[in-house]
């Protein structure tokens, strides 16, 4: 029998009885149960300190996350514990939220809201739009792949760059290496960061890149916001434009000035709340559960080297 812990009783619920495993309620703000624990599932974007308390019980040999980004729980899994991300889990989610990010600004929507605010109608104006621009998605894993497959019908031409150049997929001839980066932006008008947080992408679009991009190009964050250099974003505040849905800091203070800064456009870390969420990462729970009660290796391990 595995012994599961799920963060609230609406996950319980949820995900529902599972052959071979028992599941039980944990909130890690609250004292650990009294018994031995086989795998923890993490609450949403959990904090460290809410990932943490797996330390007191050491008989947990797995930590589900219910996000895909993972840098939260490094520094404090134990070695020796397995980690498993919600890969797949928010790809369509988080590439609706690119897409939207890249429309609202492209089209100006960003200025309609604070006209709409003033009772303002404002006048016609040619923007850059989306049809027939170049479009450099970085990170280019499974969410980059899904914003790939939305942008493709917008008429646009398609750049992908990872960590390592390999072969294309049906939206790409080919993937670029990040080595590749600095030659390739100046050729760009909108770049859409999905980089992870660690510390290989950390300021990974910096100065130096965004220098490298033309006037007015647009940046789009969905990924992790420290892969942007916020001080250097907001030095080429006006020249390029950007929007954000996550942020270094974040949440970003009430007086940061990225807030003011011209031609920028702030979701608040929202890439994969949708309503599509929890259905979708119950399937991936109850697989997971299925697969460890059954003495199978579970899905979607992190490696942490």
């Amino acid at each position: 029998m595995v012994t599961v812990s799920l963060p609230d009783q609406s996950w319980l619920d949820a995900v529902g009885p599972v052959e071979g495993v028992t599941t039980l309620v944990w909130d890690p703000t609250q004292p650990p149960p009294e018994v031995e624990l086989d795998v923890f599932v993490a609450p949403y974007m959990a904090s460290p300190d809410k990932i943490e308390p797996i330390r007191q019980q050491p008989s947990v040999r797995l930590v589900q996350l219910l996000s895909a980004g993972v840098d939260a729980a490094l520094p404090v899994v134990p070695d020796g514990v397995e980690l498993a991300n919600a890969h797949g889990v928010h790809d369509a989610a988080t590439a609706e939220l690119a897409v939207a990010l890249v429309l609202a600004s492209q089209r100006g929507f960003d200025e309609f809201a604070a006209a709409q605010a003033k009772g303002e109608w404002l006048p016609r104006e040619f923007r850059p739009g989306l049809a027939d621009k170049r479009v450099l998605v970085l990170g280019y894993g499974s969410v980059g792949s899904a914003i790939a497959r939305r942008l493709a019908p917008f008429e646009v031409e398609l750049t992908a760059v990872a960590s390592r150049a390999r072969d294309g997929d049906d939206f790409v001839d080919r993937i670029h290496g990040t080595d590749e980066l600095l030659d390739l932006l100046p050729e760009h008008d909108i770049v859409i960061s999905v980089l992870p947080g660690t510390a290989a992408t950390k300021g990974m679009l910096g100065a130096e890149t965004l220098a490298a991009l033309p006037d007015g190009a647009l940046v789009v964050n969905v990924g992790r916001g420290p892969a942007l250099d916020t001080d250097a974003a907001l030095a080429e505040a006006g020249r390029l434009r950007f929007a954000l849905d996550v942020t270094d800091p974040e949440p970003l203070p009430a007086d940061h000035p990225l807030w003011s800064a011209p031609g920028v456009i702030i979701s608040p870390h929202v890439g994969g709340v949708t309503e599509a969420f929890r259905p979708r990462m119950v399937a991936l729970l109850r697989e997971q559960l299925r697969r460890l009660a059954a003495g199978e290796d579970p899905l979607h391990v992190v490696d942490r080297g």
